[in-house]
């Protein structure tokens, strides 16, 4: 297999959803739930409805606010049950990425439920004569999910009523100490999507890519406790980095291949790279 495609398979480790029921709200699909998680659920009559075309908020739950609180209810079942963690962030509920928000719930069912989450992935750009360079970061080793692995100098989930933007300038901020005014000069590049199996459920994933060409001389610096360290790499030992090692986190590969994509540095004349890109089209 290309090296590089390796870790698009990786992402994209469900060839299809046959095993999962799905999950709507209304006559909206916005989730799928394995068998084990929806039986979890049995015991909620008033706010869950079992069907033929498998599991929906019961009808009477309408409105945003009504239907927010049933899926607070699912969560907590479902974390009881072993499936996901409250994390206290909520996430807006969406049958598709652009579609209108049903409903917010907790971060950390999200893949339990099979529910679509977006998040930001920025590149830190710095172009010198001897070519382009990158800001990595690496992440903390007590990190619940690629601990101590490469990750972009920018990057997050979209909490609940926030733009992509917003929650760029938030997390710049607050990870890699770069000013707001700065964050928000990022250049929208295109999105990433894909399908994963993991441990917590099925990851429907969607990010929002940018580029922030970044002064020489200003340096990114850790500000919580997310991100251990920022270095500046050349763009060729970033790309010897995903092409040889499992060294970069799983989703940021497919940004960076991204990346190297729009720069010319790898090459795709069948295009089945950037085709394995976007998976939530």
């Amino acid at each position: 297999m290309n090296p590089f495609a390796r870790h698009i398979a990786a992402c994209n480790n469900i060839p299809s959803p046959a095993g999962y029921l799905p999950f709507r709200i209304g006559e909206e699909q916005v989730g799928w739930l394995e068998p084990d998680a929806a039986r979890a659920l049995t015991f909620l009559p008033k706010s869950v409805h079992f069907g033929p075309e498998g599991v929906s908020l019961a009808a009477g739950v309408r409105g945003t606010a009504r239907r927010t609180a049933a899926m607070a209810e699912i969560a907590r079942t479902l974390a009881k049950a072993g499936f996901g963690r409250i994390r206290g962030e909520e996430f807006d509920v969406r049958a598709h990425p652009a579609g209108p928000v049903l409903a917010t719930v907790d971060r950390g069912v999200l893949p339990a439920m099979g529910i679509i989450s977006q998040g930001v992935h920025v590149n830190g750009l710095v172009r010198r004569p001897d070519g382009l360079h990158l800001w990595v970061g690496w992440r903390a080793k007590d990190k619940a999910v690629a601990p101590g692995q490469m990750d972009n100098v920018v990057a997050g989930g979209i909490p609940a009523g926030l733009t992509p933007e917003r929650c760029l300038a938030k997390e710049a901020e607050e990870e890699a100490s770069l000013p707001a005014d700065l964050a928000l000069k990022a250049r929208p590049v295109g999105r990433v999507s894909y399908i994963m199996r993991t441990e917590e459920g099925m990851r429907r994933d969607l990010l929002h890519l940018y580029d922030l060409e970044m002064p020489e001389g200003l340096e990114p610096r850790p500000n919580d406790d997310e991100v251990e360290r920022f270095e500046l790499w050349p763009i060729g030992r970033v790309l010897e980095a995903v092409r040889d090692t499992e060294s970069v986190k799983f989703n940021v590969n497919l940004v960076l291949i991204d990346l190297f994509l729009r720069e010319g540095l790898l090459e795709d004349p069948d295009g089945s790279l950037r085709a394995g890109l976007d998976q939530l089209v």
